[in-house]
């Protein structure tokens, strides 16, 4: 990272701040738009891949490294990249990113919050985690109060489709039937609307998509079995520009969200996350976080270029200041 000279803004055409990126084919796609590129080339951004097929050392050099990557391997060489070049800001710790991977231990630091304060309350659903003997689940979930209908999630976010095949449960008999390891969610009912939370370091940017209607107790009685849902928070279900009953489709309290923010990223350690919460159908205060993302889909969400073109200068410029002073 450059010291000397330092100029952020309208800083010489020859002098870039380089970011090195570790991502997927796919995650390159849909995040490196050409639109994003121009903007950020503008400002003074350059983005270099990294050959994930050769020492990372022997490479940059990079003033930033963005990565997503899965695997033992790739987070054992960026950690100790991390002692080796601490001129060199990663984004993000492998270590703290792993939290995420794990359905269960993701939510547990929304679990301690006291957000009462901020217009509103924040929890998570009722849930556990099985790691064997489908058969014993029936018990274990009448043991622990759960009630149905429940959502059933795996409990490892490891990238493939299996890890996002998720299904809802109508009767106790069909517990059986599921392959662990998971995590069972109680449903709430959330009047088919869920709030996808995009955070960029500070910037926040919270956007509607729909989502699973809500279940009566009728419903419960008569409809028995698993039955698997889509991933119900894609662009492709955006409820931003529908005709919303607006008690359901109110964006959650801003202070509500701030603080939200600020706590998870000082508690996950993360600056590049998204939540998705709900609201309990019926209240206007009350929020469940059902999901949290790592490095989300960034280019699903409106004016991402603007916002994490600022996010990156803005962060070179706190770190710098912070090696000076």
């Amino acid at each position: 990272m450059r010291l000397e000279g330092e100029k952020f803004d309208g800083e010489e055409e020859e002098q870039k701040l380089v970011v090195g990126y570790a991502l997927t084919l796919k995650k390159k796609k849909s995040f490196l738009k050409p639109e994003f590129e121009r903007l950020a080339c503008k400002k003074g951004i350059s983005f270099v891949a990294i050959d994930v097929n050769r020492p990372l050392s022997d490479q940059g050099p990079f003033d930033i490294i963005l990565h997503k990557l899965l695997g033992k391997e790739w987070s054992a060489i960026v950690e100790d990249y991390r002692q080796t070049h601490p001129e060199v800001a990663v984004i993000d710790p492998p270590d703290a990113i792993q939290h995420l991977y794990n359905r269960h231990s993701m939510l547990q630091n929304v679990v301690d919050l006291n957000l009462s304060d901020f217009h509103g309350r924040v929890g998570v659903p009722r849930q556990m985690v099985i790691m064997k003997d489908p058969l014993s689940i029936p018990d274990e979930v009448a043991k622990a109060g759960l009630k149905l209908p429940l959502v059933a999630k795996p409990l490892l976010v490891d990238g493939s489709a299996k890890s996002h095949q998720l299904s809802l449960l109508f009767d106790w008999s069909s517990l059986s039937k599921l392959e662990p390891p998971l995590v069972l969610q109680e449903f709430v009912n959330h009047g088919g609307i869920l709030f996808k939370i995009y955070i960029v370091g500070d910037a926040i940017k919270v956007v509607r998509r729909f989502s699973l209607p809500n279940i009566t107790k009728c419903q419960l009685a008569k409809v028995p079995g698993i039955f698997p849902f889509p991933r119900v928070s894609s662009a492709a279900a955006s409820a931003d520009d529908a005709d919303l009953d607006p008690h359901i489709a109110e964006l959650p309290p801003r202070l509500l969200l701030e603080r939200l923010s600020k706590e998870l990223r000082h508690r996950l350690g993360l600056r590049l996350f998204n939540i998705d919460m709900i609201r309990e159908h019926g209240s206007r205060d009350n929020f469940y976080v059902i999901d949290i993302n790592y490095f989300p889909g960034y280019g699903k969400m409106p004016d991402y270029e603007v916002i994490f073109t600022d996010f990156l200068l803005n962060f070179m410029k706190s770190k710098y200041r912070k090696l000076v002073n």
